[in-house]
């Protein structure tokens, strides 16, 4: 019999306990500022109807990346590609009983069949957080705050990122009023500037080419050279700047700029692939040269709950992912030091079994996160597997600690070791717990 691989599934990763810590810290982060927006967490299935993403996904999506399959009851289902449509049908579902404004956020894994590279794999983890409620661009800017707040908790300053903003509305009068193309034609350079930054000058100018057609070729793209050279919104061509929604655009950024956040611009070229968007979007860059890419974006999609059957409402939002938030932790070195959520290793000497079972308890009720060994093995064995775990505390318990009630307490990190009391060795673990990683070699001053 063939021994079975121990890889994982192609494109999905394994969380081992050190990645988890990661893992966890960024969730921890993203859920600390979304509850401080005064966002409420939710949940919805992992499956859903096919026709909950046909609607309004994109045709990549759903013919190209989604995991589909027939239920046992031929119903055709998909594992989530994303999360809109889905939080879009559950306020759809309560839309006459729900608060409005409506602020929700969830955290939760997702699935697309594409080809794996870095920063995208075939799983992967996402926060998304969505406004329902709010018609006009206060909301759009509220999401855009919290997506600069977001990686202003992890530490990042305004150099090591831009925002990059559009408007659909803008965008669809660029395409039909000032370039003249129709809906297909649209659609098409759509996508075309999507890719803008992930193909080479030349191809893009044949491919745009192709949509214009022989016979308007040559002025199309030297009306889009002249949208490529706006540096900013006023040195947009006449046709663009005089759209009503440029109103919005242009209130949009006195908000922001009203909060402080200097870091966004406005980019003609910006589309989001998405077919359901209808009004701002935006995405956020790392503007480190080693992972000078795309890190999370969202924006305005009004339509969508009407969809499911209920009365329209507005909604804006966005939704970093866990994978791009950690390389661009990783790459501006904003990633703490993490060590093993357990805090301390009882090591069992000759006589102690009984002690050190009763010193665990005693330990765990008080709220420590204590591992008791109880493999029999020798001492250094024992202290090998507390050091290889990375717990920052061992304790020694045999039949003389049993007696005197005190106990050898050593930080792994150091050589540092005292005799304890019961009551120093929890008031020492919990000050460890308030106390910045540097500091470790203080806690017995």
């Amino acid at each position: 019999m063939t021994a079975l691989s121990s890889q994982p599934y192609k494109g999905t990763r394994d969380y081992y306990p050190a990645e988890k810590r990661v893992q966890n810290y960024i969730f921890s982060m993203w859920r600390r500022v979304s509850e401080q927006y005064g966002y409420e967490e939710y949940g919805t299935p992992l499956l859903e109807p096919l026709e909950v993403y046909a609607a309004k996904s994109g045709q990549e999506i759903v013919n190209d990346q989604t995991y589909t399959f027939m239920d046992r009851g031929d119903r055709q289902v998909a594992i989530r590609p994303e999360m809109t449509p889905s939080v879009s049908r559950l306020v759809a579902g309560k839309r006459q009983e729900m608060a409005y404004p409506a602020r929700l956020y969830s955290i939760a894994n997702f699935m697309r069949y594409e080809r794996p590279q870095r920063g995208r794999e075939r799983e992967f983890w996402q926060l998304n957080v969505d406004l329902f409620g709010v018609d006009d661009v206060r909301a759009d800017a509220e999401i855009i705050s919290m997506g600069n707040d977001l990686l202003r908790a992890f530490g990042a300053t305004s150099e090591m990122y831009e925002i990059k903003v559009n408007n659909r509305k803008v965008i669809q009068q660029m395409m039909s009023g000032y370039l003249g193309l129709d809906t297909a034609q649209s659609e098409q350079m759509m996508k075309l500037f999507d890719r803008k930054n992930k193909i080479d000058a030349a191809d893009f100018r044949d491919q745009a080419l192709g949509i214009f057609g022989e016979s308007g070729g040559q002025e199309g793209l030297s009306k889009i050279a002249a949208l490529l050279s706006a540096k900013t919104i006023n040195d947009l061509p006449a046709e663009v700047l005089g759209c009503e929604a440029m109103a919005e655009v242009r209130e949009l950024f006195t908000i922001l700029i009203n909060s402080g956040i200097t870091s966004a611009k406005f980019d003609i070229t910006l589309m989001r692939g998405l077919d359901y968007y209808t009004g701002t979007v935006f995405e956020f860059f790392d503007t480190d040269p080693e992972n000078n890419r795309s890190l999370f974006g969202g924006g305005r999609y009004d339509g969508l709950v009407g969809l499911f059957g209920a009365e329209p409402i507005s909604a804006v939002g966005f939704a970093p992912g866990l994978t791009t938030t950690e390389l661009f932790l990783a790459s501006h070195k904003l990633l703490p030091v993490f060590h093993s959520t357990t805090e301390v290793y009882l090591v069992v000497l000759e006589g102690g079994e009984a002690a050190a079972s009763k010193l665990a308890r005693d330990l765990r009720a008080e709220g420590v996160k204590t591992e008791l060994d109880i493999t029999n093995r020798k001492t250094d064995k024992q202290i090998k597997t507390a050091l290889k775990k990375d717990i920052p505390f061992i304790i020694f318990v045999g039949a003389e600690e049993a007696e005197s009630q005190l106990y050898p307490f050593k930080v792994t990190a150091s050589t540092e070791e005292k005799t304890l009391s019961f009551e120093r060795i929890v008031s020492t673990i919990k000050d460890r717990r308030i106390k910045r990683e540097s500091d470790i070699d203080d806690l017995f001053v």
